[in-house]
């Protein structure tokens, strides 16, 4: 079995059209005279400390059990390129990896006799300059992608022990009979039907497996509902790269307007900043102009951006850890609402006030969308917009209510962390319904969107789309706005417009 071979498209089975240097004195000179090295790292990496306890966490909760978490393998594009790779988050968390490490690699906890695991990397160390795959191999090649670590490198900077991928299918299927794998299913489809079959017999079910499995991706998705301290720096400084992101948009503003198709201006100019300071985007950024504002994941982002329209900006830098930001503000692309824009705006900015508020130890993870639907149902009576004779009260109702719903479809909060819907594994209990927790990050982020089309909403209102987003730390005794450095209310947007655009 080929455990760590990645999928490859129709193009790359076919036959090698590629000229190839094979001969022996072409690999003996391509071998010759190659400066030593750089050396490794030196220590254990500050992620990597933190890592282990959360292995031990799991280490606990599964003893016994042979506990598999692929990191994933490349992903074709097109023809014979991938996309850049990306780790599972389960695997991000358990080692302290990031960026692009380690295609292919895969992270075991074997148990040992004493209750506790060992936990194995197996992965594709760097190949010696006198092999094919050094210069010839375009997928994994030094030559080609670049130097990998040495098992020496991963065991310094993980604190794990480093074994070759190769060893890997003769090891995670040892004393199968007597060892329960648990897998994460999701990060390697290739893996997962592999070991599937080599867990499979006339014993076992499938549906066993995958009961046991989702055992293990639950827990691995709840472990991460509460940060540890150095996971909140990790978005301490998403959110501040994205901050830095968002001004760039903005200095940017008369330029999206005047080049035409201004949302893929915004969106390029905050990917810029994203790539810089980051890893990336941590998701598809909204740009949205105008109507496309009312379509809640607008991420075609092909439209014009004109004077007097908002755009809704929602966008997230991923740092190098992979933590992501998730903050959206509603900018006037001339610098200044209209009034119309600035009652609509001034609503949600009302509504996002009480769900603030709302986010402290003791409460519900629910309370927060509660605070602030309320306010959004209040400013919707008061324009006339719910139907004749329902009350505030009356919209609320879950039975029988929910009028408020067709201006703002959405919940105002999710957690975040390595993914921007972060601990998507946890129950309604476990979420919803539970407490918060210090430790936990979530967004807060009401909204208003009155299509152009809509005609039950104000004309006034037609084709404005408005949210405001930002990420929030429940504290011991309250919530830290991490992302409070952006403004929020209409006259301080239109000030960080002009001070931005001054500079």
């Amino acid at each position: 079995m080929s455990w760590h071979d990645g999928p490859v498209s129709e193009e790359q089975q076919k036959p090698e059209n590629r000229a190839r240097p094979t001969t022996d004195e072409f690999r003996a000179f391509v071998a010759e005279d190659w400066a030593p090295r750089r050396p490794g790292p030196s220590e254990l990496s500050e992620a990597a400390r933190y890592a282990a306890a959360r292995r031990a966490a799991v280490s606990a909760a599964f003893e016994g059990d042979r506990l598999v978490i692929p990191a994933g393998g490349l992903k074709v594009r097109s023809n014979d390129t991938d996309y850049v790779f990306r780790p599972h988050s389960a695997f991000v968390h358990l080692t302290g990896l990031g960026g692009d490490r380690e295609p292919d690699a895969v992270l075991v906890l074997e148990p040992r006799d004493d209750g506790t695991h060992e936990a194995i990397l197996y992965f594709r160390p760097l190949a010696g300059r006198d092999t094919d795959e050094f210069f010839a191999d375009a997928r994994y090649g030094e030559f080609w992608v670049g130097a990998r670590p040495t098992i020496e490198d991963i065991e310094t900077e993980l604190g794990v022990t480093g074994r070759h991928i190769d060893e890997f299918s003769d090891a995670v299927v040892k004393d199968a009979g007597e060892v329960s794998v648990r897998l994460v299913r999701d990060a390697d489809r290739d893996l997962t039907r592999e070991l599937d079959a080599a867990r499979t017999d006339e014993t076992t079910e499938q549906d066993d497996l995958t009961e046991a499995d989702d055992e293990l991706a639950h827990f691995l998705s709840t472990l991460r509902l509460t940060k540890d301290e150095w996971e909140v720096e990790e978005m301490r400084k998403a959110v501040a790269a994205t901050h830095h992101g968002f001004d760039a948009v903005i200095a940017d503003l008369p330029e999206a307007v005047a080049k035409g198709r201004g949302e893929r201006w915004v969106e390029g100019v905050f990917g810029l900043t994203a790539r810089h300071e980051g890893n990336g985007v941590g998701y598809d950024s909204i740009a949205a102009a105008g109507d496309h504002a009312t379509t809640l994941h607008w991420i075609k982002n092909t439209g014009e951006l004109k004077d007097g329209d908002l755009i809704l900006l929602d966008a997230g830098v991923e740092v190098d850890s992979l933590f992501t930001a998730d903050i959206t503000r509603t900018l006037p692309a001339n610098g200044t609402f209209t009034d119309a824009q600035r009652e609509v705006y001034d609503a949600v900015y009302a509504a996002q006030e009480a769900g603030l508020a709302a986010v402290k130890p003791g409460n519900k993870f629910s309370d927060v969308h509660a605070a602030a639907i309320r306010v959004i149902a209040e400013h919707l009576h008061a324009w006339g917009l719910l139907p004749e004779g329902i009350s505030v009260e009356d919209t609320l109702d879950k039975e029988h209510g929910q009028y408020h719903r067709r201006w703002m479809v959405h919940g105002t909060s999710h957690h975040l962390g390595l993914d921007v819907h972060d601990c998507a594994l946890a129950t309604r209990e476990e979420y919803m319904d539970a407490e918060l927790l210090p430790g936990m990050v979530l967004t807060v982020e009401p909204g208003l969107y009155f299509k152009a089309d809509d005609l039950k909403a104000p004309e006034r209102f037609r084709g404005i789309g408005v949210r405001i987003e930002d990420d929030v730390l429940v504290t011991e005794d309250g919530h830290e706005n991490l992302s409070a450095a952006m403004p929020r209310t209409s006259a301080d947007v239109e000030a960080w417009i002009r001070d931005v655009q001054s500079r």
